[in-house]
């Protein structure tokens, strides 16, 4: 398997454990009755900082993951794999993975320099397709 595969493969198992974390953190402080329910009505109570930070990673990584999985596309459709498109999806992927743990913590403004990483790391993969493709 070509290494952006690889990279896409992993960041959406990435993307399944962060759902995971969020879904047991946000059940163990709601309780399970109110995320069986239809969910008509708010939370019986707000959620901690640190899952709605770890929400919020996920929902960007949702943001990010499909640009990413277009980018992977295209290089592996036009055969325009590289080891620049490879280093760039392997980026994407580390960045992806830093990522949770600085919004989690709140580190400014390493949250949004790592974000910047993964954005430009896809953005440098389209590139390169369309110049090597």
């Amino acid at each position: 398997m070509p290494p952006e595969l690889t990279a896409l493969a992993l960041s959406a198992l990435l993307l399944l454990v962060q759902l995971a974390i969020m879904a047991v953190r946000a059940n163990l402080e709601i309780g399970p009755g109110y995320f069986l329910s239809p969910r008509d009505g708010p939370p019986p109570k707000p959620l901690d900082p640190g899952t709605l930070r770890l929400k919020r990673a996920y929902d960007n990584h949702i943001e990010g993951l499909l640009p990413f999985a277009v980018a992977v596309g295209v290089v592996s459709l036009a055969g325009a794999n590289s080891a620049l498109t490879a280093a760039c999806a392997w980026g994407y992927l580390m960045a992806r993975v830093a990522y949770v743990p600085a919004y989690f913590y709140g580190l400014v403004p390493w949250r949004s320099v790592v974000f910047a990483a993964g954005y430009l790391a896809t953005g440098l993969m389209l590139i390169a397709a369309l110049l090597g493709g």
